[in-house]
């Protein structure tokens, strides 16, 4: 892939899932990797398998935004730079409002959309300095659509959307992109998330019979950041060609 080689890769999320599939992908079209994530027995592993001279690794909780600065400052210290954010990490607590789920919802908020800010404030002033840089922030399909039983977890998504728009204007004097990517059912660690009873079983059976690989999600990173330096992809929205929603 064309202007992959040789860039430097930040990833939340990524001790399994989209995130460790992404890293597989980058690194072997030549790119480092710094890989964070609260799971660190997992980055050790995932470090291991891709070769430890390709990878940084850090234990992060995106929660707290302390940590997502010292993993942003652990991968510039380790490589010198970096050249593409990829805010990941998220969760998917699915249930309708009526069952009252309330720390769920802190904790939706708290990941998904505090845990893109602190994505995108640590690494910010990193990409100005050096007149360049990419954020690939992660929706979802629910940042496009509400359905019943998603209202908390669709208004994190949308906000993700509304967030990287709001940068994509605010960036272009200092030469960076902005990517927003929007999956649907994609074979994850997500729906394990799903907590509320009788909601849970039903996504599970869903993402079952209609999710798609991981790598569908590496490969659209890598389509973005493969663009010439002057061209922004600012959205991609993918399904499984099954998925209705």
């Amino acid at each position: 892939m064309e202007n992959v080689a040789g860039k430097v890769v930040a990833i939340t999320g990524a001790s399994s899932g989209l995130g460790a599939e992404t890293a597989r992908h980058l690194v072997k079209a030549g790119a480092k990797v710094a890989l964070g994530a609260r799971r660190l027995d997992r980055l050790e592993a995932l470090a291991d398998e891709l070769g430890r001279e390709h990878c940084a690794i850090y234990q992060v909780d995106v929660v707290d935004r302390g940590q997502v600065q010292a993993f942003i400052d652990h991968a510039v210290n380790t490589f010198g730079r970096i050249d593409v954010m990829i805010n990941n990490a998220g969760i998917m607590p699915l249930g309708p409002l009526e069952m009252l789920r309330l720390d769920e919802w802190d904790q939706c908020i708290d990941v998904n959309i505090k845990g893109v800010l602190w994505g995108v404030a640590a690494a910010l002033p990193h990409f100005k300095a050096q007149k360049s840089g990419q954020f690939i922030n992660v929706s979802s399909v629910a940042g496009h659509k509400v359905r019943a039983g998603n209202a908390i977890y669709a208004a994190t998504k949308h906000s993700v959307r509304v967030i990287s728009e709001g940068l994509r204007q605010e960036v272009k004097p200092y030469n960076i992109r902005t990517t927003v990517l929007s999956p649907g059912a994609v074979d994850t660690e997500l729906p394990l998330s799903v907590k509320a009873e009788g909601v849970a079983e039903g996504i599970a059976q869903f993402y079952a019979s209609t999710a798609i690989p991981a790598s569908s999600f590496a490969r659209c990173v890598l389509f973005a950041m493969s663009q010439p330096e002057g061209v922004d992809i600012n959205e991609i929205l993918f399904r499984p060609t099954n998925q209705e929603l």
